[in-house]
C-alpha cells in the first residue's frame, strides 16, 4: 500500500516536471487530489520558462471558459426570470381596451411628461418614441381627434439634421410634415459633436382643444 502511494507520488511529480496544470494531472491519473496536496507534492519543482507561459496560457483560458459559462448561467436564470414576470402580468396586455383605463394611463403620461399651464391645449414631450407613440394612440383610441389641430416641433442639437429628424418623428407620430412647426436648435450645443449617434432630438406634440385638457386634469386630480 505504501508502495503504491509512492508510486502514486512519482506519477503526480512527473507529470508535473513535463508542464502539466494540476486539473490535467487529477484528469490523467484519473483521481480528484486537493490542489493543496499537489503543490505540496509538487513545490520542489522549477519549470521552464515555456512550461509557465503554458500553464498560465491554460489557467487563463479556463477562467475566461468558466466566465463564459457563468455568463450562460446567468443570461438563463434572467431569462427564466423574465418569462415568469410575463407570465404574471400578462392578463393586463388588453386592459388599456377599457377607455376609463386608457384615460387614466393618458393622465398619468401626462402628469409626468406635459405641460400644465397650457390652458387651451395639451402639450407633450419626449425623446423616447414609445412614449410618444403610446400618448398618441391612447389619446386617439379614447378622444375624437381632428388631426388637423396636430402640431409637431422637434427640438434638437445644432449638428443634427433636421429634415431627416422632422421625417422619423412623422411616422412615429402619423402627423404630416406639413404641421410642424420650425425645429427648435439647442444654442447650447452650436460647435459641439453629438456623442450618441441614436439620439433623435425630443418631440413635442401639441393639440388644441381645452376640453381634452380640463379632463386629463380632472383625473390628474381626482386619482392621485
Amino acid at each position: 500500500m505504501k508502495f503504491q502511494y509512492h508510486k502514486f507520488k512519482i506519477d503526480v511529480i512527473n507529470l508535473r516536471k513535463n508542464g502539466k496544470t494540476y486539473s490535467e494531472i487529477n484528469r490523467i491519473i484519473g483521481k480528484t487530489i486537493p490542489k493543496s496536496t499537489l503543490s505540496n507534492w509538487c513545490r520542489s519543482i522549477k519549470l521552464s520558462k515555456k512550461q509557465q507561459q503554458k500553464i498560465k496560457k491554460l489557467m487563463e483560458n479556463n477562467i475566461n471558459k468558466g466566465r463564459e459559462i457563468a455568463l450562460a448561467v446567468n443570461k438563463e436564470k434572467r431569462r427564466a426570470y423574465l418569462e415568469s414576470v410575463k407570465n404574471r402580468i400578462e392578463h393586463l396586455q388588453n386592459i388599456a381596451e377599457n377607455k376609463d383605463v386608457a384615460k387614466i394611463m393618458i393622465a398619468m403620461l401626462y402628469l409626468g411628461e406635459g405641460s400644465k399651464t397650457r390652458r387651451g391645449s395639451i402639450m407633450i414631450g419626449n425623446s423616447d418614441p414609445k412614449i410618444i407613440n403610446l400618448f398618441l394612440r391612447l389619446l386617439r383610441y379614447c378622444y375624437y381627434i381632428d388631426e388637423k389641430k396636430f402640431r409637431c416641433t422637434v427640438q434638437c442639437r445644432a449638428d443634427q439634421n433636421i429634415k431627416k429628424l422632422e421625417k422619423f418623428w412623422a411616422k412615429i407620430t402619423g402627423i404630416p410634415l406639413n404641421q410642424f412647426y420650425n425645429a427648435r436648435v439647442d444654442s447650447r450645443t452650436i460647435g459641439q459633436k453629438s456623442r450618441n449617434l441614436d439620439y433623435k432630438g425630443v418631440c413635442r406634440i401639441d393639440y388644441f382643444s381645452a376640453d381634452i385638457f380640463n379632463e386629463i386634469m380632472k383625473i390628474i386630480e381626482i386619482t392621485i
